[in-house]
């Protein structure tokens, strides 16, 4: 399976994070743990929502559209 996977830190509610893995808790564990340049000055993360693909393009597909305005405006009223 592969995940697409939405982070809020805790530190800061503001700071949120969509991405994508085929072993979501030792990717979670990552960011928890700074190993991720993009994610470390905010952790400790909570995992608010993941969507599980058997298909690797279409889940890598959904996180980049997840990172685009319509999107993020998407995952505003559906998952944060």
């Amino acid at each position: 399976m592969f995940y697409v996977y939405l982070l809020r830190s805790e530190r800061d509610p503001d700071q949120r994070y969509v991405g994508y893995t085929a072993d979501l808790r030792r990717r979670i564990a990552v960011h928890n743990a700074g190993g991720s340049p993009h994610t470390a000055k905010f952790k400790p993360w909570t995992l608010v929502s993941y969507q599980a693909f058997s298909d690797k393009d279409k889940a890598q597909a959904f996180e980049r559209y997840l990172k685009t305005g319509s999107g993020q405006a998407f995952a505003n009223k559906r998952f944060w």
